[in-house]
């Protein structure tokens, strides 16, 4: 499903606040009548209230407004599955999941920062199939590569440093994970260009990853480094899960503070060997720009996908229901005549 007007749908915020003010309304007039009739009428008038057709009349008009809302946004269904053709390169995003990643040093934290920007590089994607690797001493296939941009936003929200079991980096594992991703694909292979895209501060205490490098770099794979994080260094914060509360700082066995910087010269070394370019987001500077110039200079592939198509109108039924239910709710009677 697509919608024409989308932005109508934040109307829809406007229900639950009428629900509070009817709610607030009815309460004072009550209240009202309480300290106003005799207690044998008032009663009579509670009930009136919160009478069977008082009810069906409210929800009656609050199910209307609710459909009107969503039928001024304009739904429209997809009547048809067609094979989509697209042409564009074959890429893995390795996101760094360390504890490093929770420094402040770029706002709102370094995470959520490159986090933001990998969905400025989705949105910006024509005909890309796209993968997400998450990686700290292990590394795990977060999102295979697709060609669902949709799909691989819904993956990316959810990865937190939390979830994973290690909290030091080791850039190894996720080139291992990415030589495995893209021999995955041999079946499908195309003339694409693959390329590895590695986010992170560039804090390694894995093992060497030269071999890991090397094999990349044999299998026509480019790999990419983007910094983020500041040269000066910083403490990482630490904050309790259910509040949110800072709770202190992130200390070594020694009980010392961790302070944490960007590590250039690792990431650059990975990117020089690895026939790509280092980029870096810090104080304004657009790493993603600059890298997503080069991957539209690389070697396109045709990828093909199933993808709805025909989309239909499906405003007027909803319309039509809400017209109907505003017609039923003036017909309904608020009381209950008394016999």
């Amino acid at each position: 499903m697509i919608w024409e007007n989308s932005l109508y749908l934040w109307l829809l915020l406007i229900i639950p606040i009428l629900v509070l003010l009817m709610w607030t309304k009815n309460r004072s007039i009550l209240k009202a009548q309480q300290s106003f009739f005799e207690q044998e009428l008032f009663k009579s008038l509670r009930k009136g209230f919160w009478s069977f057709g008082a009810i069906t009349k409210t929800v009656l008009t609050l199910s209307g407004l609710i459909l009107l809302i969503t039928s001024l946004a304009g739904p429209k269904i997809g009547t048809e599955v067609r094979e989509v053709k697209r042409r564009g390169v074959d890429m893995l995003i390795a996101l760094d999941l360390s504890a490093s990643m929770n420094a402040e040093d770029v706002r709102p934290s370094r995470l959520e920062k490159a986090k933001f920007e990998i969905n400025r590089l989705i949105e910006r994607l024509k005909g890309d199939r796209v993968g997400l690797i998450v990686f700290t001493g292990e590394a795990y296939l977060q999102s295979p590569m697709t060609l669902d941009y949709s799909a691989l936003r819904l993956f990316l929200e959810i990865v937190d440093t939390d979830q994973m079991p290690s909290s030091a980096t080791d850039f190894q594992s996720a080139m291992e994970t990415a030589l495995s991703a893209f021999e995955s694909l041999e079946e499908n292979a195309t003339e694409a260009a693959k390329v590895l895209l590695i986010i992170s501060d560039g804090e390694d205490h894995g093992q060497s990853f030269e071999e890991s490098l090397d094999e990349l770099i044999n299998n026509s794979i480019s790999i990419y480094t983007l910094g983020i994080g500041s040269s000066e260094g910083t403490t990482i914060p630490l904050y309790e899960n259910e509040t949110g509360q800072l709770i202190g700082y992130k200390r070594d066995r020694d009980g010392k503070v961790v302070t944490t910087s960007l590590q250039r010269d690792v990431l650059r070394e990975i990117a020089n060997k690895g026939n790509g370019n280092y980029y870096e987001i810090e104080r304004g500077n657009d790493g993603i720009d600059a890298f997503l110039a080069r991957v539209d200079e690389l070697e396109k592939g045709e990828f093909s996908s199933q993808e709805y198509a025909d989309f239909k109108n499906q405003y007027q039924w909803l319309g039509a229901l809400a017209l109907l239910c505003f017609v039923i709710s003036i017909l309904v009677p608020s009381y209950k005549e008394e016999t």
